[in-house]
């Protein structure tokens, strides 16, 4: 931000947690589907029905991850109707369809991938970053001020990028520190990562 980037086009992958609903929005996949996992079964027909729309669900994820990588008009045509089968389609079992339906409602995030081959289907990746915040205040207790919240959440972030970026964080903190600027702006290497992946 403070280097003047357009942030109108940053795709934000959540959970359908409200605080996430900025930019272009997506939602996880992997958390959608727990919502289907959470539908209490009572009989081996609902189990069925069940376990039914849970592989519809994966086949339709594995397909939208091969788009990625291989994206058609016609293969975007076919996953749209494909979604509106499994998430309108009723079963009988109230409780999955009123579950079903509720996804469905959410076809636009979820299906965000069509126009934009550069965002993730998942979140998983977010929430282990997340988990190691909640880690470390369990071993070094919590900040006492919200600069030291800010200070923490900031360099845990910078030496997470900085690994996924394949850059030692020390380097990168030496680099900063005595100003040489060899390394050039993580941002700058973020989006031609994505640039890089999205062509490939």
């Amino acid at each position: 931000m403070k280097h003047g980037r357009n942030m109108e086009n940053m795709a934000i992958i959540s959970d359908d947690a409200g605080q996430f609903d900025v930019f272009v929005h997506g939602l996880c996949w992997i958390h959608a589907e727990r919502n289907i996992q959470k539908v209490h079964c009572f009989t081996q027909e609902q189990t069925a029905l069940l376990e039914g729309k849970l592989a519809e669900f994966w086949k339709l994820y594995k397909e939208l991850k091969l788009y990625k990588d291989n994206a058609t008009p016609f293969m975007k045509e076919e996953l749209n109707n494909r979604f509106d089968q499994i998430f309108t389609e009723k079963t009988g079992f109230l409780s999955l369809d009123q579950t079903l339906e509720k996804i469905g409602k959410n076809k636009q995030e979820l299906l965000l991938v069509l126009d934009r081959l550069d965002v993730p289907l998942h979140n998983n990746t977010s929430e282990r970053d997340i988990r190691e915040y909640v880690k470390k205040r369990k071993i070094s207790g919590s900040t006492r001020s919200n600069n030291g919240q800010k200070c923490r959440d900031t360099f845990t972030s910078l030496k997470k990028t900085c690994r996924k970026l394949g850059i030692g964080f020390w380097e990168y903190l030496d680099d900063r520190i005595n100003m040489t600027r060899k390394i050039p702006l993580l941002s700058d290497m973020v989006a031609l990562t994505r640039k890089i992946n999205s062509n490939s």
